[in-house]
């Protein structure tokens, strides 16, 4: 579903992010990229999701080229295929879980949308402010928005990397059982090599170059996992 080929990025002429980056992604997979800070994963993230244009390769979704889609196409794009959920949630202070999340189903007119709150587990709070809540329920409505999209592909950026253990196995458990009900692809950026045993593809990157590709025969619960 996603080939992406020999990608490469700068940010200046003496900063070279990455470096001819090639992989392909099947249709409902669950991927982590593993990498330490500064190896280019969270850039490679924003490329191969629209969110930034590569300098120069191909990132194909089936058949359309979209690192060669003007600005208005990628928004496009992004809107009907793509849900991005960051390590900082990004929620509007003065709206209520249930606005948060009616804004992003807007985006595709979704009027289900209350279903993915369900789903997350805060039905009995769509009343409440982003203030009200925990870490890991904030975290929670950043990812049912993004999915109230109907998206056909979820970027995480490291979606834990703000909370505690419990509460991270809390948000990795909820992303795993959503992907299994409603069949979206998960792409994944982590530097817990933990995580990549809840996997089925793992992609180490090293210096905005990748050193290794697997696959995991047996993927792991997040309660299952170490951290």
């Amino acid at each position: 579903m996603i080939n992406v080929k020999n990608v490469k990025k700068s940010y200046g002429a003496m900063n070279e992010i990455l470096k001819g980056i090639s992989f392909t992604i099947d249709e409902g997979d669950f991927v982590v990229i593993l990498g330490a800070s500064g190896s280019g994963k969270s850039t490679l993230l924003h490329v191969v999701s629209g969110i930034e244009v590569p300098d120069s390769g191909e990132i194909y979704y089936d058949e359309s080229n979209i690192a060669l889609f003007s600005d208005r196409e990628l928004t496009q794009f992004r809107k009907e295929n793509i849900g991005f959920v960051f390590q900082q949630y990004y929620l509007l202070p003065h709206m209520n879980v249930d606005k948060n999340v009616k804004m992003g189903a807007d985006l595709v007119g979704n009027q289900d949308y209350r279903k993915m709150i369900e789903a997350i587990g805060l039905k009995a709070k769509m009343n409440l402010y982003p203030s009200e809540l925990s870490g890991g329920e904030q975290q929670r409505v950043s990812i049912a928005r993004a999915l109230a999209k109907k998206p056909r592909v979820l970027f995480l950026d490291e979606p834990t990397g703000a909370l505690d253990e419990q509460t991270g196995r809390q948000v990795l458990d909820y992303i795993s059982k959503l992907q299994k009900q409603y069949g979206f692809t998960i792409i994944m950026v982590t530097h817990n090599e933990n995580i990549a045993q809840m996997a089925h593809t793992i992609i180490k990157i090293n210096s905005g170059q990748i050193s290794h590709i697997s696959t995991n025969a047996m993927m792991k619960t997040a309660f299952e996992i170490g951290w």
